[in-house]
């Protein structure tokens, strides 16, 4: 037996009476969201939506149990819930709030999926009710800022319009000749809901009366999706709290700017290309202050009994390039090995002049499988990063133990 679908006439009715035709312990590992114990009960007729066509289920009681979980099946609808419901009849109620605010999002993307493919030929592949953010995928190129706001603009000329939204039920070629926006190949009679003068779409969902009691629709942004560009939107209380939230941010930042919130592109630009040319000297400075002190190094370095001239330092305060510079500076002459590490970061940087004639990332390899760590690189240029920070001296300690004919 079939469940009647209250939903499908008046997505406004939120309480109802109803006959349980069974009550039945559910199978756990398929309904994750329930916590156990629940129970699958199918009723005659219900109000509650089930998951379906990007739009969650429902939330909400009936008698004493709580609704989990609502869900299609082949004998009728699930309502999974926390604890038996006898046979017989039971009231039911649904979470309102949550159910208009799913209404409110999801004619606002019938809405705004016909706004696209109307004026600008974007075609909606999928929607994605959320508990956040809604999206819609659209089919085409890439909408430029000037699409998403005329797209955005004529929804909510049709929501200050307060069209009526209507259901109509026919067959796919009743709904055709009426000019359905997407057609579907199913037979028997169809369920549409009808923006007037705006959008015909097949479609099982729940939906204001009145494209006014949408809200107000707001765009957030475009991104690509494999070959699709997904639009992040909200409509309804939503959008009051994002547009807030919105605000505040700007607000915040250009206080912590100095500069009024319309100005705050231009302050943010001029912030970057200002951090720009000062990481440019900061480079510039580190590079050379790291030269100076590898050639004085190189200059107070004894040299070995082998030839070899070798400097093993910890470095503290400065940052992980510091390293580079010094062992490009320091390994240029002959014979010169630097084993190095940056106490902060945990970096470690093994350089050699290629007459030294050693592997450093085999002695880099072997140092970081005792104390813990990744890496790699060439024979004479090799850099890791340790797994503990501390183990830094114990690093450059253990290299130049190992190092071959130290």
């Amino acid at each position: 037996m079939a469940t009647r679908r209250l939903y499908y006439d008046d997505a406004f009715e939120t309480e109802f009476t109803a006959r349980v035709i069974s009550s039945e312990p559910a199978l756990i590992p398929s309904f994750p969201v329930a916590q156990a114990p629940a129970w699958e009960v199918v009723l005659d007729r219900t109000a509650f939506y089930p998951a379906s066509g990007g739009q969650p289920h429902d939330l909400g009681k009936l008698g004493d149990a709580n609704v989990v979980d609502v869900r299609d099946a082949e004998d009728g609808i699930l309502h999974i819930v926390d604890r038996p419901v006898k046979l017989g009849e039971v009231k039911g109620c649904i979470n309102w709030p949550r159910r208009f605010d799913h209404m409110q999002q999801h004619t606002g993307q019938h809405l705004l999926s016909a706004m696209f493919q109307e004026r600008f030929g974007l075609s909606t592949v999928s929607f994605h009710l959320g508990s956040e953010i809604c999206t819609i995928d659209l089919r085409g190129p890439e909408p430029a800022e000037e699409i998403l706001e005329g797209a955005e603009r004529a929804a909510n000329q049709v929501v200050f319009e307060d069209r009526p939204v209507n259901v109509r039920y026919g067959t796919a070629d009743q709904l055709s000749q009426l000019g359905v926006r997407k057609e579907v190949e199913r037979d028997g009679i169809l369920r549409a809901i009808e923006i007037e003068s705006a959008d015909l779409q097949p479609c099982g969902g729940t939906h204001v009366k009145r494209t006014g009691q949408i809200g107000l629709v707001l765009l957030r942004r475009c991104t690509k999706v494999r070959q699709d560009w997904r639009v992040e939107f909200v409509c309804g209380r939503r959008s009051e709290r994002f547009a807030r939230h919105d605000f505040q941010v700007l607000r915040q930042t250009a206080e912590k700017l100095r500069c009024a919130p319309e100005d705050l592109v231009s302050a943010a630009s001029r912030m970057l290309a200002e951090r720009d040319t000062n990481f440019k000297s900061f480079h510039a400075v580190t590079q050379r202050l790291a030269e100076s002190e590898a050639t004085l190094a190189f200059e107070t370095t004894p040299l070995e009994a082998n030839g070899f001239r070798v400097v093993s330092r910890v470095f503290e305060g400065v940052p992980a390039d510091y390293l580079g510079f010094f062992a490009t500076a320091f390994a240029k002459s002959e014979k010169a090995i630097a084993l190095l590490a940056a106490a902060e970061g945990g970096n470690l940087l093994f350089a050699q002049h290629p007459s030294a004639g050693k592997d450093m990332s085999a002695l880099l390899k072997q140092v970081l499988e005792k104390v813990g760590g990744k890496g790699g690189g060439t024979q004479d240029f090799a850099r890791g990063r340790l797994i503990e920070r501390s183990h830094a001296e114990k690093a450059v300690l253990l290299a130049r133990e190992l190092l071959p004919g130290s």
